[in-house]
């Protein structure tokens, strides 16, 4: 499985963007997808995921309310929607599908991840 994302950008605080994750080879929809971001000198951590299905989601406390995450099996790509966006939030943005673990939250349950687009958030 390879994973592209992209949608990263530049935006003021308050603003949005939508990044997007697209799958090639074996389709995604055979996996649960998740979103994690890495700021500078940070570690890697989970933002979002949802199930092969698209019918069960799950998120980190610090974007609940404010992103959502949704996928098209059709087009094979999961997107992440980024609302009331703070500078806090500034990172590379990264994208990982799990084969075995549902909705899962760690680094070490995903099999596959794709190159990171970067999300920077202005004050």
């Amino acid at each position: 499985v390879q994973l592209q994302a992209s949608g990263g950008g530049l935006v003021q605080a308050g603003g949005s963007l939508r990044l997007s994750c697209a799958a090639s080879g074996r389709t995604d929809s055979a996996y649960d997808v998740g979103w994690f971001r890495q700021a500078p000198g940070k570690e890697r951590e989970f933002v979002a995921a949802i199930s092969r299905s698209g019918y069960s989601t799950a998120y980190a406390d610090s974007v609940k309310g404010r992103f959502t995450i949704s996928r098209d099996n059709a087009k094979n790509t999961v997107y992440l929607h980024l609302n009331s966006l703070k500078p806090g939030d500034t990172a590379v943005y990264y994208c990982a599908v799990s084969a075995s673990v549902m909705l899962a939250r760690t680094v070490d349950e995903y099999d596959y991840w794709g190159q990171g687009t970067l999300v920077t958030v202005s004050s």
